[in-house]
């Protein structure tokens, strides 16, 4: 039984079915979920056009030609394409095709292995599993109390990726991943972007050169970009007014559109979990192996989870969820459960990549440096310009970029690395399997990059390295 079918949800299902077992999926709303319809999806659908163009201006003799504004209403069709406008019906082929069975309605635990699911239509259904429910209910946008704010009827990343015309005036509160996207696609469709940070700067959970690199950008594209600010209070003029924001101090700032960009909050407060002795509303810890801890049928896999809130660390985990279940229902306990065997969710902790598709683009994998050196690990940062290498310069006039690689000095091996540049989230892969493999230095100097390409940034880390 799966509670919730977004791409967590789903690959359970795919993996619980591969291993001969029925396999019942829940979902409220669309089966594909928020990636599919309101997140991951369309942004990057939005994005696509706003940084081929981007990457177009960087290349002598094709600039001029690309120097007029974006077809926004084409643009929103190639969203709405990638959305399937919408409609979830091939993902219910693909569920068919498989033969997993659809229950459509709002799901709730109903004690230990049983699943109720009320219907829109008001049908009450009891289903209890046989061996394993899994929870994979993702997560909210959170839009924080403030003053005015319900009437103000802000975006949260679900309108700011649906919206089928530009606003003229945006204001974005927050500096997460979904502020600098939106910022960067609204930017560039025409709006005139504000963001308002409370902290001192764009992506905080990355090296702090990837958040100004892109705020410098956005700020050269037309955007205002002000940290260290915080909003009071929230006002809207009328039915389709203004928005006016207050800032602490009385400062305000006004706009045609809100976007809350403030957090994320699990999707649990009504899903039953009282009725197994876990608490409403929280996030669900789980074991290395997804497991609920005390509950040896219960799971939890994705956003849901707290581990990592990436669509593709939640398949991840579903994977490892699902090989799991399997092995429990063939009555074999995991074997598997080493640092990086099938049935350990390492990745969540030690190799987590992260793509961030602004312009330029922000990828990194592992730690950081401060996070390295929190963890107590012995450690140098090498960092390189990325527009220094032969490849990016070919790539892009100019190339807009930093790499840093962050070496444990006791083992030599890679706990992190971060590339912002144009395209440089296709330069994430590597670094991901230089982490997750432990690949030494000494034999990273084997693999040699091909010239003339981006990725020879590789060969200038390490001789940086080296010295």
């Amino acid at each position: 039984m799966v509670l919730g079918g977004g791409p967590a949800g789903e690959n359970i299902v795919d993996r619980t079915r591969a291993a001969g077992l029925t396999t019942a999926l829940v979902e409220s709303e669309l089966v594909g979920g928020e990636c599919s319809y309101w997140a991951c999806i369309p942004s990057k659908a939005l994005l696509r056009p706003v940084l081929a163009r981007a990457d177009a201006r960087r290349v002598p003799g094709l600039a001029g030609a690309v120097g007029g504004a974006l077809d926004a209403e084409a643009v929103f069709a190639h969203r709405d394409y990638w959305t399937g406008n919408w409609k979830d019906d091939g993902q219910i082929d693909w569920l068919d095709s498989i033969g997993a069975h659809l229950y459509r309605g709002h799901g709730r635990l109903y004690g230990t292995r049983k699943v109720a699911v009320t219907s829109p239509e008001g049908d009450h259904h009891v289903l209890t599993a046989r061996h394993a429910v899994v929870i994979a209910t993702g997560t909210r946008a959170v839009i924080p109390e403030l003053p005015g704010i319900a009437g103000a009827r802000p975006w949260t990343s679900r309108e700011a990726t649906s919206a089928r015309q530009a606003p003229e005036r945006l204001l974005i509160v927050g500096g997460s991943v979904v502020a600098a996207e939106m910022a960067t696609a609204w930017q560039a469709l025409g709006t005139r972007v504000t963001v308002l940070v409370r902290g001192s700067g764009l992506l905080p959970r990355m090296e702090p050169f990837a958040g100004e690199l892109v705020a410098e950008a956005l700020r050269e594209a037309g955007a205002e970009i002000r940290t260290d600010v915080a909003v009071e209070a929230v006002v809207r003029d009328g039915a389709t007014g203004p928005v006016t924001v207050v800032l602490e101090g009385g400062e305000t700032v006004e706009g045609d559109e809100l976007l809350m960009a403030t957090g994320r909050a699990p999707r649990t407060d009504d899903i039953g979990l009282d009725t197994v002795g876990l608490t409403p509303g929280d996030w669900i810890g789980v074991d290395d192996s997804c497991r609920v801890p005390g509950h040896d049928w219960l799971y939890a896999v994705g956003d849901v989870n707290h581990r990592a809130l990436l669509t593709h660390q939640g398949k991840y985990q579903a994977r490892i969820a699902g090989a799991v279940i399997a092995a429990r229902a063939a009555g074999e306990e995991p074997a598997d459960t080493g640092r990086w065997g099938a049935h350990t969710a390492t990745a969540d902790t030690a190799a987590l990549p992260q793509a961030v598709f602004t312009d330029p683009e922000a990828a990194a994998v592992g730690l950081s440096l401060a996070e390295a050196q929190k963890a107590g690990h012995r450690v140098r940062a090498v960092d390189y310009d990325l527009g220094k290498v032969s490849g990016a310069g070919l790539y892009a006039d100019p190339y807009p970029g930093r790499a840093r690689m962050v070496v444990d000095l006791d083992r030599e091996v890679l706990l992190g690395a971060t590339f912002v540049g144009p395209g440089a989230a296709e330069l994430l892969h590597a670094a991901t399997i230089a982490v997750a493999g432990e690949v030494p230095i000494s034999r990273l100097w084997h693999a040699v990059p091909a010239f003339p390409t981006v990725s020879e940034i590789w060969l200038r880390l390490l001789e940086a390295y080296r010295g």
